[in-house]
């Protein structure tokens, strides 16, 4: 029997390397996206030899059509899991920021999530059983901090939501993954400063792969990993957002990221 398949964007660090490591080992063979070859063959060579998979490497840079278009192509030919992983934030204010920078945001954030997420469908539903997971963020469901980022990610949560509800009934269940602050390479790239966050606040990489896919097992739609996230999302449904909005300056100072 040939071993499913989990395609997975951004794998090359943080939690995009998370799934792909526990996908590996659960003996799913792996297409890898995202735009750094050379660690992808890295990351592609260890899953290979740690788990006796077939990796496929596919260098794509999502900001660019023409490489969304690729990856769509290859999940039309059919995938048991698709990963929506990739994705960035920005350093300095919304109106100092290269309009370029914004865009090319939204395109991985939003358009890559939409194009790719239309692709593996049909296949899916032909089949009738597929699982999509969205990699979405705690700031999607409470707003404060980064504009574009924060509304990117609040686009995802309601996409999958939204989705769910048409795929009941089919076999494929779509899920968004919030996590809050994850130890990974995400905010040095960005030229985000973390220093104002308080150690309880950070999630390991492994925690959030593992209690995530405990959810999507569950038919959670909404996953949010750790016990501070879920009563922090459950206090910022009950109160003013003004409220919520004070918050979240005070914890991580809402200037200076997008």
């Amino acid at each position: 029997m040939p071993r499913p398949v989990a395609l997975i964007t951004g794998p090359t660090a943080g939690l995009g390397a998370g799934y792909a490591r526990r996908y590996a080992r659960d003996g799913y063979d792996l297409v890898l996206v995202a735009r750094d070859v050379a660690r992808l063959d890295d990351l592609a060579a260890e899953l290979r030899a740690a788990n006796g998979i077939g990796v496929e490497v596919l260098p794509a840079d999502l900001t660019e059509r023409g490489a969304r278009t690729t990856v769509a192509d290859r999940l039309s030919t059919g995938v048991q899991v698709l990963v929506n992983n990739a994705g960035f934030g920005t350093s300095g204010e919304f109106w100092t920021a290269e309009p370029a920078q914004l865009q090319a945001q939204l395109d991985v954030n939003v358009t890559s999530v939409m194009q790719l997420t239309r692709a593996a469908l049909p296949s899916m539903i032909a089949a009738g059983s597929g699982t999509v997971i969205n990699i979405a963020s705690v700031a999607g469901l409470l707003s404060g901090r980064g504009s574009t980022y924060s509304a990117s990610k609040a686009w995802v949560v309601s996409f999958t939501e939204g989705l769910a509800n048409g795929l009941a009934g089919t076999g494929v269940s779509i899920h968004a993954v919030c996590p809050g602050f994850v130890h990974t390479e995400f905010h040095q790239r960005a030229g985000i400063d973390m220093t104002s966050i308080p150690n309880i606040m950070w999630l390991g990489v492994d925690d959030v792969v593992a209690e995530s896919l405990a959810d999507v097992a569950k038919g959670k739609i909404i996953s949010i990993p750790g016990l501070q996230y879920k009563l922090l999302t459950t206090v910022g449904r009950l109160v003013p957002r003004g409220v919520v909005r004070a918050v979240n300056n005070g914890i991580g100072r809402s200037r200076g990221r997008t």
